[in-house]
Order: C-alpha cells, then sequence, then structure tokens
C-alpha cells in the first residue's frame, strides 16, 4: 500500500525517533508499505517519520542506480543494495568529506549540494531483528546518512550553508504551505 509522504513543514520531521522492538504490530507490513511507497514516488531510500511515524526505521534501495555509468565501479554491490535499518546509530564517520547533490521526497522540488563523509560504521537490526554491524561507503553511506538524519529530526536543508538557506527558503515555504505535493510515478511496472 502506498502511504502518504510527509512534506518539509510537517512537525513530524523534526522529531527525534524512538527505538522499536521485534513486537511492533504489523512490522513486516510496513516495510513492505515503504517499499512500495518509496518506490512509487522513484525514490532510493524512505524514513519512518516521512510516513507519519516518529520511529528508528528506515529502508534504501540503491539497486536502480547499478546501470547508472557514475557509479559503474561499484555496480555489482548496488544490484543487490535493498535494505531495512531499524534503531540504527551511526558510531562512526570517517574519511573525506564530499559534496553530493541531494533531494528529498519530503522536499520535493529542491535539490542542493550536501558535505558529508565518504564512510560510515553503522550498527543496526535487520528486518529480522538480526544485529549488524556494518561499514559503507560512497553513494551507500550517501543514502544512509540522509535517511539516518531524517530519524534523528535532522533534513538535508539543515546542512546548508546560511546563504543556500536564504535562496531555498521560498520554495521551502510554497511546500510547507501545501502549494507542492509529492508526485509518485511508479519506478517499476506492477
Amino acid at each position: 500500500m502506498i502511504l502518504p509522504i510527509r512534506a518539509f513543514g510537517d512537525s513530524i520531521l523534526r522529531k527525534m525517533a524512538h527505538d522499536i522492538d521485534k513486537d511492533y504490530p504489523e512490522l513486516q507490513t510496513l516495510i513492505d508499505n515503504m517499499f512500495e511507497t518509496m518506490n512509487g514516488a522513484n525514490g532510493i531510500g524512505l524514513a519512518a517519520p516521512q510516513i507519519g511515524l516518529d520511529i528508528r526505521l528506515f529502508v534504501v534501495d540503491i539497486t536502480p542506480l547499478a546501470d547508472d555509468e557514475d557509479y559503474e565501479d561499484i555496480s555489482e554491490e548496488l544490484k543487490t543494495f535493498k535494505k531495512v535499518f531499524i534503531n540504527a546509530q551511526i558510531l562512526e564517520e570517517s574519511g573525506e568529506e564530499w559534496k553530493f547533490n541531494e533531494g528529498c521526497l519530503s522536499i520535493p522540488e529542491v535539490r542542493e549540494d550536501v558535505k558529508r563523509k565518504e564512510t560510515i560504521k553503522i550498527e543496526y537490526f535487520d528486518e529480522n531483528f538480526v544485529k549488524h554491524i556494518d561499514t559503507f561507503s560512497d553513494i551507500r553511506a550517501r543514502v544512509i546518512q540522509h535517511e539516518y538524519d531524517h530519524i534523528d529530526g535532522i533534513l538535508f536543508t539543515d546542512h546548508l550553508s546560511a546563504l543556500k538557506k536564504k535562496l531555498v527558503k521560498g520554495k521551502l515555504q510554497k511546500i510547507a504551505n501545501g502549494d507542492v505535493g509529492v508526485s509518485y510515478k511508479m519506478r517499476f511496472p506492477k
């Protein structure tokens, strides 16, 4: 089921999310719905606050990038990079900061360069509540960091310089006013 995505200005996007346990009601259905919602909006990541839940859960599916020539050196890894992150905690960020043009399903029609560290070490549970501690780099780390920010009540626009924030302020206000909405376009035919 495709769920409504909350847009910039919704207070849930600024809340610190809380941990859940393996008995969270209908967890697998929620995860399935989040993947369907993300795909329907042509996204590669979605966090629970974006659908109105203040829980530490996000999903990523970077498999569509496997065919992108910009990622040909890691295309094999990307072909299977579809993951669920529950109660995630970034343990370490390392490496050089690199800029990348980010967008967000909750902030439609706004894209800006954001600096993030190139490598992260993260602890999380998967959909079966198996604990993992993994290290990710490149676009995988970038997407995880972006979604992780959501469960901490942070948006990518918070990382912008004061000047950039000023430049996008009008666009953000239009989103908050409901003048710009999230568009859903199925990425994959059913």
